[in-house]
């Protein structure tokens, strides 16, 4: 009787028409029909729940579903409800039908980053219809999707109480409800946190990184959003005035090696794609599709001294606000990082000189203190200043 019933559900959902493909009263466009046919036979006993999809939407919303189950991993191909998939497509062609550069995109842009429910192999939230509706009044009077985006980097994390530390975070791939419940999370967790925000307000946002920096100094992960024109990298929750394709890591980037797997860059992709993004924490994962996209960041190499303050040797690292002088010149400033920051977002200059600099340490009122240092001429040095000094 369960078979039958069983074989009854799977014809009445899908039917072969002389116009091709029909689930649930809807017919599928030609170009998904293999896609979706291979699909449904990785999915096993869940096949009859993803079909079921197709007739819980619209049918202008057809063509987004069948990419989307076209190019799903099998480990949610077994697993999702109905339910989640139909939610996930409403909201996100709610969010196209909202705002005006949403509308504006190419389908496959809209397919590829908006549509997904996910950026890597992160835990699979529900989170679209909840961000949808604490995010969209932030950006209603926003013009572009990069201005959006900016907006949401810059004022998200203090409304879902998240922010990056190295050590607290549970794990490195936090799903977005995982990283609010921590209330901490690393690079990879703060992207899928931004990633989400930005396609739960129709901009095209994916996840990017490096398996390792050519200079060995570890991995690092950020956001690509599309602007309206093309892609553009930013840190998860380092908003920057200066705009998106401003970043700390910007100057390691231009030293990626395209050819080289360990020190390429990444770009996720949810259509099907020859690479894989390789995860540092679970490299056996190759469902990730990915491109490389380091040309896009590789451009004139750039030489600098990075500094560091920190309390004495070995000390914590201090956030203090920073002057370079060279020959009685002032030649740079900022602001130094803290252990709130990213261990690789560290303040740098670019330096010609191995003679004496001075640097001048705002650390609170009206005091100062002055450090001398002597770069070595070495590439990408990294030299340590310390509050306390020895006498």
């Amino acid at each position: 009787m369960y078979t039958f019933f069983s074989i009854y559900l799977t014809l009445l959902l899908t039917s072969f028409t002389t116009n091709g493909l029909e689930l649930s009263g809807k017919k599928i466009p030609e170009i998904y029909t293999s896609g979706l046919t291979e699909a449904f036979s990785k999915a096993g006993d869940n096949a009859k729940e993803l079909r079921l999809t197709f007739g819980k939407i619209k049918d202008e919303e057809v063509s987004g579903l069948a990419f989307l189950i076209s190019h799903m991993p099998e480990r949610d191909l077994t697993s999702l409800s109905s339910n989640y998939l139909a939610e996930n497509i409403r909201y996100a062609y709610l969010a196209r039908a909202t705002f005006p550069w949403s509308k504006e995109i190419k389908e496959e842009l809209f397919f590829n980053d908006v549509i997904p429910y996910a950026s890597i192999n992160e835990r699979r939230d529900q989170w679209r219809k909840d961000f949808f509706k604490r995010f969209s009044p932030l950006v209603k009077e926003c013009k572009t999707p990069g201005e959006a985006a900016q907006i949401l980097n810059k004022e998200m994390w203090s409304m879902v109480g998240v922010s990056y530390h190295a050590t607290k975070r549970p794990k490195p791939d936090q799903s977005p409800y995982e990283s609010i419940k921590a209330k901490y999370a690393s690079c990879s967790g703060l992207s899928i946190l931004l990633i989400n925000a930005c396609r739960s307000v129709g901009i095209p946002a994916r996840f990017a990184g490096t398996p390792m920096w050519s200079n060995n100094r570890g991995n690092h992960s950020w956001v690509e959003v599309w602007d309206g024109k093309s892609w553009q990298f930013t840190g998860a929750c380092e908003y920057n005035p200066a705009g998106l394709g401003k970043a700390w890591f910007a100057g390691n980037a231009a030293k990626a090696i395209k050819d080289n797997p360990k020190h390429a860059i990444y770009a996720s992709s949810w259509e099907k794609a020859t690479t894989h993004f390789p995860l540092v924490w679970d490299f056996s994962i190759r469902y990730v599709n990915a491109i490389n996209v380091t040309e896009r960041y590789s451009g004139k190499k750039i030489n600098r001294v990075f500094i560091d303050i920190l309390t004495r040797p070995g000390g914590k690292r201090v956030a203090a606000n920073v002057e370079v002088f060279h020959e009685g010149r002032k030649i740079a400033a900022g602001k130094t990082r803290d252990s709130n920051n990213d261990t690789n977002d560290i303040f740098s200059i670019k330096l010609n000189s191995t003679t004496e600099h001075q640097i001048r340490i705002a650390t609170g009122g009206n005091k100062v203190l002055v450090r001398k240092f002597y770069p070595s001429g070495k590439v990408d040095e990294r030299i340590e200043l310390f509050i306390e000094k020895d006498d």
